[in-house]
């Protein structure tokens, strides 16, 4: 008999929670306006700002390139510069979409432990910057990824504190947030707590690592931010014909809290691998693990055995000799991790 792949590739590998693929067979019966005009988008926007605690403006979208690229868009002029950390997906993943969309902008790589930036590295590369200078690009927004490309979170007070540092020098801060229900789960915060309350102008809403078939939303807190985003969304494709079936998604990933549900599951798979790993000989953790991504270093001859055993994971050279990633997802068996483990030890 043959024994399926044990998948740890990636979120974005895993299936659609079923509640969400019901509500998409939901919505398919009838006619109803498209471009957003129906009624479906609107009760979204009703939705998210209950999720907030305040009023929004809700820009779906398909991609989390999309969200981030756009967003990056509104802060930043064709002259500026983005900083964020210098693993950040924004500027090693996106083929140069937030370039392209901002018509020129730059993105500025900051250090940081662990994927994450803070007050004194953007200061250190905020003073590389000659400020008024037509003759270099301009600091115009920050960008944070929550989670973070190395599975560590933002606590709401470093955020809270990068938006001081950030809004005082006129910029504005975007979030990426691929993984913030991850994130959120993780620190056991309120939405509003971690994005609007502590500093945050506008923010890419990911759900499709979290159980969506593909839903993402531009998430705008500052309104002056929102007023041409209808216009920079319809220009880079993103305005979405049917757009029922993207907020059908959407509306069910935040009923009921099936986004913690989704995020909790596939953090204590994160939780048990990574404990069960460290304890092993030849082993270490390259980061701490927050959310659902564990980065190990493991020896080549465990990694070439969990391959052998059908194990699948992405080696990871950012993460040190012998680095390798693994990814849960809210679709990840305790039994894969424990037969993963099992094949470890």
């Amino acid at each position: 008999m043959n024994v399926l792949p044990r998948s740890f590739l990636s979120d974005n590998a895993s299936g659609v929670s079923p509640e969400i693929l019901a509500a998409i067979a939901r919505c398919n019966d009838g006619a109803v306006p498209g471009y957003g005009a129906d009624p479906l988008t609107a009760a979204l926007t009703e939705r998210f700002a209950a999720f907030f605690e305040r009023e929004v403006a809700v820009f779906l979208v398909a991609t989390g390139t999309a969200a981030n690229a756009l967003s990056l868009a509104a802060c930043c002029p064709p002259w500026g510069a983005v900083l964020c950390h210098r693993f950040a997906h924004v500027i090693r993943d996106e083929c140069g979409a937030p370039e392209f969309y901002t018509a020129g902008a730059k993105l500025c790589p900051v250090e940081g432990e662990h994927g994450r930036v803070t007050t004194e590295t953007l200061e250190a590369a905020y003073r590389g910057f000659r400020l008024n200078d037509p003759h270099q690009t301009q600091p115009g927004g920050v960008s944070l990824s929550q989670a973070t490309e190395a599975g560590t979170v933002y606590p709401a007070d470093e955020i809270a504190a990068i938006a001081e540092w950030t809004h005082a020098r006129g910029m504005k801060l975007h979030m990426d947030g691929a993984r913030l229900g991850n994130a959120l789960v993780s620190l056991g915060i309120s939405p509003a707590e971690m994005t609007w309350k502590a500093g945050v102008d506008i923010l890419s809403f990911g759900a499709t690592k979290n159980g969506a078939l593909a839903a993402e939303a531009i998430i705008v807190f500052d309104a002056a931010l929102a007023k041409d985003m209808a216009y920079r969304r319809k220009r880079a494709g993103q305005l979405l014909s049917k757009s029922r079936f993207f907020a059908a998604q959407l509306l069910a990933y935040l009923e009921d809290d099936l986004w913690r549900r989704n995020a909790s599951h596939a953090n204590e798979m994160a939780r048990r691998l990574a404990d069960g790993l460290a304890g092993l000989p030849g082993v270490s953790l390259a980061h701490p693990v927050e959310i659902n991504e564990v980065f190990a270093c493991l020896p080549d001859a465990m990694a070439e055995a969990l391959r052998a055993a059908g194990c699948l994971f992405l080696d990871w050279p950012t993460a040190g000799p012998g680095g390798r990633r693994f990814v849960t997802s809210p679709a990840t068996p305790a039994e894969d991790v424990a037969a993963l483990l099992a094949a470890a030890r």
